[in-house]
This record gives C-alpha cells, structure tokens and sequence, in this order.
C-alpha cells in the first residue's frame, strides 16, 4: 500500500513539472544583442529652424524584439528619461541639447514608469518631437541617431544605438531671403545687418521707425517668428507650402507698414528710452520706456523686446507691452 501511494505521488510530481517546464517562457532584459531601435520621420514635411511649437520635427520610434525570448523593459512616462538623440552637422559639429531637456534631467524629481513586455518580433512605437530634446537653430544637414535606455537615463551603461537619419533643415523664407534688397534712400548702397549688440538693435529699430525707413525698421526684425507669434496665422503658415509662405510674409510686411495688424510694433513714439538690457550668448531682453503722443494727453508704455543670435546678427523675434501711465 505504502509502495503504490508513493508511486502515485512520484507520479504527480512528474507531471506537475511537466506542466510547469511547457508553461515557462524565457525572458531577458533587453540589450544591443536581442533589441534594435529605429527612427523615421513622422509626417514628414519641410523642416526649418526656430522652436519646438512653430515648427517640430516628429519622429517616429520603434523598439523591436530581435530575440526568441520575451523582452523586457522600463519606459519613462516622460520619454526624456528613455530616449536621447544626438545630432551632427556636415563638419561634424554636436547640435547642443535643449535648455528644457537640461532643466529636466538636472532637476531632482520621480521618475515614473511602466514596465514592457515584447514577445519575439513583437514591436513598441511612439512619437517624439526632435526640437524638444536639440537646439536646432541654424539651417544645415544633420545626422540624426538615437538611442534607447532600457533601465532609464540615470542608468546609461545599458543603451541601444539607431542608425542615422538624415535631417535636411531649410533656411527659414524670410522676407531677407527673397529676392528684394533694400539699399540706402538716395544711394545704391545696400542695407545690411551688422553686428551690434542688442540694445542698438532695438535703437535702430525704434529710429528707423520714427524715420518711416521701412527698410531699416524691418532689417533687424525676424518677421517669420512675429507673425507666428499669433496662434492662428501659425497654424496656416506651419501647413502651407514653401511659395505660401513665402507669400504670407510678403503679406505680412506690407500690413504692417498700413498698420492693418499688430500695430503695437509699428507705432512710432515721440521719444523713447532704454531701461534695461540683459543678454547671453544667444538670447536677451530690451526693455525701453517709450512715449505716445495723443491730442490731449500722453501715453507711457514699456515695451520688453526679446532677441536672439544668429550668425553674429541679434534679431527682433517677440515683444510684449505694458501700460504704465498716461501724462
């Protein structure tokens, strides 16, 4: 009785483990030899230089399970702890990384996360706009890759590499890129942008103005990034075509000189005065007091003018205008 009660059990245990040897599946975490990475351009279109909003750059990322086992990893709610890009340009020159993507990573906080599961072939997509994680400023080719962190950014001994994408980004359809030149009222001289610092910018700009010399108002103005400083004429011109847009800001400039439309800009002090300029390498802000006269009284406004560099140049990009008091 002893005998078959132990055999019986024997039995059971055989297939119990039988049973448990046809439900296991093998897993691994995943590394450069059972997963790949890969990126394209999602809905791809012409890409200029400016920021992230006005213009992105979306790419589309797909992690893939290479292996015969099943694939694990964590993925960051905030994708900027689970993707990095680096980008090159033709002489080889690193694009530097996002003031946002820095502010991010360098900031203490909870990362959350989700954990992934892909069986063999099985594959994870999502989106990513480029300009959030590279300073694109200036038009150039770049070579693009990515790369994947399967334990997260903070731990980056494991990463997965893409292969490169090409990104061609186009110089911006300024109004300085067409084919009109402005030159020097009763000259032939041509007008050019010189490299001043960003105060005497904006001086020249409110001179030039208070002149009625177009031509100098508008020389040192980015007039692409003011017109789509406005959220719907942003949304036409970032689904327009090349010549569209290009009509756009043709459009734009001569509403401005009839005053049609954000006549703030255009409006032309009697005087004015510089409160304050602070800058960096790239970026800075001008504040100026300027004076309005009205029949019967006189208007005090601060305008804050925001600039930036490109190519040794400081341009106009935005302002903002508050009302101080009135005289």
């Amino acid at each position: 009785m002893k005998r078959t009660l132990l055999t019986i059990i024997t039995l059971f245990a055989l297939f119990a483990h039988s049973l448990s040897a046809q439900n296991y599946v093998a897993t691994t975490d995943a590394t450069p030899n059972n997963a790949e990475i890969a990126v394209k351009f999602y809905n791809r279109t012409l890409y200029y230089p400016g920021s992230g909003e006005a213009n992105p750059v979306y790419v589309h990322i797909t992690i893939k399970n290479t292996s015969s086992d099943t694939l694990r990893f964590k993925l960051a709610d905030d994708r900027m702890f689970s993707i990095d890009f680096k980008a090159v340009d033709v002489k080889n020159m690193e694009l530097p990384q996002t003031n946002l993507l820095t502010r991010k990573r360098t900031t203490s906080q909870t990362v959350y996360f989700r954990e992934i599961a892909l069986e063999p072939e099985e594959e994870y997509s999502f989106v990513e706009n480029l300009k959030n994680y590279l300073d694109i400023s200036d038009p150039s080719i770049y070579y693009v890759t990515a790369s994947f962190y399967p334990e997260l950014y903070r731990n980056k001994d494991k990463v997965i590499e893409s292969k490169r994408l090409t990104l061609e980004v186009r110089p911006s359809p300024t109004v300085s890129a067409s084919s009109y030149v402005p030159v020097e009222a009763g000259s032939a001289a041509v007008i050019q942008a010189e490299e001043i610092s960003p105060d005497k910018v904006v001086e020249q700009t409110i001179l030039a103005r208070q002149q009625s010399e177009w031509d100098k108002f508008f020389l040192y103005m980015d007039l692409e990034a003011i017109l789509k400083n406005n959220a719907s004429r942003s949304r036409r011109y970032n689904t327009s075509s090349a010549d569209e847009r290009s009509e756009m800001l043709r459009q734009f400039r001569a509403d401005l000189m009839r005053s049609r439309i954000d006549s703030d800009i255009v409006a032309i002090p009697s005087k004015f005065e510089i409160e304050t300029t602070t800058y960096s390498q790239t970026q800075g802000t001008v504040k100026v007091l300027e004076w309005f006269r009205n029949p019967t009284f006189t208007e005090v406004k601060r305008y804050t003018y925001y600039v930036r560099q490109r190519d040794g140049i400081w341009q106009i990009y935005d302002y903002t205008v508050d009302n101080l008091r009135t005289e």
